[in-house]
């Protein structure tokens, strides 16, 4: 979510034209995030999140705006995007794909997760991934097992001798992530904390689905366990995880292998986002906002799953 394509107002009040949404009152660019151009939009008659995307396709993203509304129709409370006038999602702006998306209100959780958010995620997670069971379209992940080792490759040399004989040591323990025997389907694969906008304890929303696909729905519920139930010294904590997974399997019960798999994931998990970190940090795309996260806190999880596996 940094800028990294800049919308002049010109070209705003152009592009909003074709919605039935008013005259542009204000926008500002948001710095949250690293992967896409998004802004906050007002006009006459609402709020929105206006995102340009960079790194997919126009005829790729179809899918994405298709499992948003679809969570929407399915009363997973969810950011929906907005049709023009003649129905699309999807338009251009500034040469970009560009879609406006309803603006939810809530903010997303900055500090640590309470108990009673954790508990909220939870459930919310397990639902979407009941219903997701029926959307029809398929995706595969782009951030799978063939993505990590060729992360691994182009970070390596860069690493020092500790992290990188961690990372190939850790390549060589999941090296049989993708022949699990786990359920699939629709999964967010991101669901952050500043991708879920709460009022307090009140979850209002989810966001930013631009990284859903088809993955098992345990790496889902790992991506959230490493990110929602941290302490303050960036540890999973156990009360926050007992309250989350027990909020989850009230909705879905784990299946035994499952159980028996989850440390494997919780690690593909930590290990994604600890590559995808150093890939930013090493590699760094130029943008007015950009937000370059630390790796070292994925780093550190992945380092407590391979001392000391949750049970």
């Amino acid at each position: 979510m940094s800028v990294y394509t800049e919308v002049g107002r010109d070209d705003l009040v152009a592009f909003l034209q074709d919605y039935a949404v008013g005259d542009l009152v204000s926008y500002q660019g948001i710095s949250d995030g690293i992967e896409n151009t998004n802004y906050f939009v007002t006009t006459q008659q609402g709020e929105f999140v206006l995102t340009l995307f960079e790194q997919h396709s126009f005829d790729e993203l179809a899918y994405f705006l298709y499992v948003m509304t679809f969570f929407y129709q399915h009363d997973i409370p969810s950011a929906h995007p907005a049709a023009d006038k003649q129905g699309n999602y999807l338009k251009r702006l500034c040469g970009k794909p560009a879609a406006l998306v309803m603006r939810l209100s809530g903010r997303g959780v900055s500090d640590i997760a309470t108990i009673a958010q954790c508990e909220a995620i939870g459930d919310v997670l397990a639902k979407m991934h009941i219903a997701g069971q029926q959307f029809e379209f398929k995706r595969m992940t782009e951030r799978g097992p063939d993505w990590r080792q060729k992360i691994a490759e182009t970070v390596l040399p860069l690493l020092d001798d500790h992290s990188a004989e961690l990372l190939e040591d850790e390549l060589a323990f999941q090296a049989d992530y993708a022949d699990l025997n786990l359920p699939y389907g629709l999964t967010h694969s991101d669901l952050f904390r500043d991708n879920a906008l709460f009022d307090g304890n009140e979850l209002k929303g989810i966001i930013d689905f631009y990284y859903a696909c088809d993955e098992y729905l345990l790496y889902d519920l790992a991506v959230v366990v490493n990110d929602w139930c941290v302490d303050d010294q960036g540890l999973i904590d156990a009360e926050r995880y007992t309250a989350l997974i027990m909020a989850y399997s009230q909705q879905r019960s784990l299946t035994e292998a499952e159980k028996n798999n989850f440390n494997l994931v919780l690690r593909a998990a930590a290990l994604r986002f600890w590559l995808s970190r150093l890939q930013d940090k090493l590699f760094p795309r130029d943008g007015e906002l950009t937000q370059i996260k630390n790796p070292d806190a994925f780093l550190k999880i992945l380092t407590q799953h391979r001392d000391n596996p949750l049970i």
